[in-house]
């Protein structure tokens, strides 16, 4: 699959639920296979995120630290 993150989504300063609600939003518009990469602030995005990415059946690349909050790569499975 391509390593081409297609989207860098910032939502920073959201708080929960809406980190979710937007990248589930946005990876609608997304093909099958595409990267994207979302930095949040909310610290519940560490449980929230994954546990989206499980129920929707997307994979989670990587969940990493950023300056102020965090950065997930997630690629659109279905």
């Amino acid at each position: 699959m391509p390593e081409t993150i297609v989207a860098i989504y910032d939502l920073k300063g959201l708080k929960c639920p809406l980190p979710v609600l937007k990248t589930r939003k946005r990876m609608q518009s997304l093909a099958t296979g595409s990267l994207i990469a979302v930095e949040t602030t909310d610290p519940l995005a560490v449980i929230d995120i994954p546990h989206f990415c499980h129920e929707d059946g997307h994979a989670m690349e990587r969940s990493e630290t950023i300056a102020g909050g965090h950065r997930f790569l997630i690629r659109k499975m279905r």
